[in-house]
């Protein structure tokens, strides 16, 4: 069966516009994917589970007084010693992770400052918690994208890689408070930002390694 030229301008035209509509669908991100591979590395401090960082924290912290010269009392030299030998009990260097700590310290800094050269200049769709920075009225129309509730504020900010400045022209209505659940489409690019966040008790200035030039914000379902 022939088909007629105007049909066949047609289908053409709707082929075209289908492969168009495919070629400029968002890519879908998850957070991890705003890592590199090159910003991992062998981190000894991430086999610690919580309880061993929190007694390898207080060995460290009593290690620096010692090396002060403070004098500790016989109870705070005890504790020392305990979580010392309970750490070598699970099999764990503890001298070894001292001495490495300035070391894993600088290697952490300049990793977290890399990012994925890959999404420079994609259309993409990411979920995150939103943090206002600009209102328009009652619209967000500035703020940073992070990936769980409690970042820059309860705890420290993850790194830049982790944190995403999103710019949003047509804004986007929340009730008022932090970290509203969002998907958030449009313009990403690599674009080192340092943004003050106000917050209750005073404000932060806080470090992203990428940009959103947002063509839609929605609420996370």
């Amino acid at each position: 069966m022939k088909l007629s030229i105007v049909s066949t301008l047609a289908l053409v035209a709707s082929l075209a516009t289908g492969g168009h509509a495919n070629a400029s669908k968002p890519q879908e991100l998850e957070w991890d994917d705003l890592v590199p591979a090159e910003a991992e590395f062998d981190d000894p401090f991430t086999r610690l589970d919580e309880d061993q960082l929190f007694e390898l924290t207080l060995v460290a912290q009593i290690r620096d007084q010692l090396d002060a010269g403070e004098q500790l009392d016989a109870n705070k030299l005890k504790l020392y010693h305990d979580r010392i030998e309970s750490l070598q009990a699970d099999d764990i260097d503890v001298e070894g992770l001292l001495a490495m700590r300035e070391t894993v310290a600088r290697e952490r800094t300049a990793k977290t400052l890399l990012a994925n050269q890959q999404l420079d200049g994609k259309q993409v769709r990411m979920p995150g918690y939103l943090l206002p920075l600009e209102y328009e009225g009652k619209k967000v129309t500035e703020f940073l994208l992070v990936p769980y509730v409690g970042a820059c504020i309860h705890t420290p900010p993850p790194p830049p890689i982790q944190i995403v400045h999103v710019k949003s022209r047509q804004g986007f209505e929340t009730d008022g408070g932090l970290y509203t659940p969002v998907w958030v489409s449009g313009l990403m690019k690599i674009r080192q930002m340092r943004s003050n966040l106000s917050l209750v008790d005073g404000s932060s200035d806080i470090t992203s390694a990428y940009t959103i030039d947002a063509s839609k914000v929605e609420i996370y379902d």
